[in-house]
């Protein structure tokens, strides 16, 4: 039987799955490959799998990192809306082939392991001004022009 590519790959998983665009495939295999470059800064030697909690992290490190304060809109236009999402999509890789898994994996590796909007829009909210010290008794308050 002989490997089909990755775009092939893509084009099989879409037609099967249409729930998520085929550039969120190409996004997450990206941010697989941004993951295990950092664990191998990390750890000082070649890395040879990504748990799913460990890949989430990678890839909300990667979003941020590339979409900047547009990454919610990216990542709703390709379908993707919570850590779930993620988790189906890295199943249809392994199911086409292209991602292998251990027996430990688990599509529940990917349940609620962080909130998109705490990982995704909280980074680029305005700080809150940090709390004013309370006057001694007697001093007026400063004027705010």
């Amino acid at each position: 039987m002989q490997k089909i590519g990755f775009a092939e790959a893509l084009d099989s998983i879409v037609a099967d799955d249409p729930r998520y665009h085929r550039d969120a495939y190409i996004f997450l295999r990206d941010a697989l490959d941004y993951t295990t470059k950092q664990q191998k800064k990390v750890k000082g030697a070649p890395v040879k799998h990504v748990a799913g909690p460990e890949l989430l992290e990678g890839v909300r490190q990667y979003a941020l990192k590339e979409f900047g304060p547009m990454v919610v809109t990216v990542l709703s236009y390709w379908g993707i809306r919570c850590c779930e999402d993620i988790g189906h999509m890295v199943f249809n890789l392994i199911g086409a082939g292209i991602f292998g898994k251990t027996e430990e994996d688990s599509i529940d590796d990917f349940k609620s392991v962080y909130d998109f909007h705490e990982a995704f829009v909280q980074p680029f909210e305005p700080q809150k001004p940090a709390a004013v010290a309370k006057l001694p008794p007697g001093l007026p308050a400063p004027k705010v022009s």
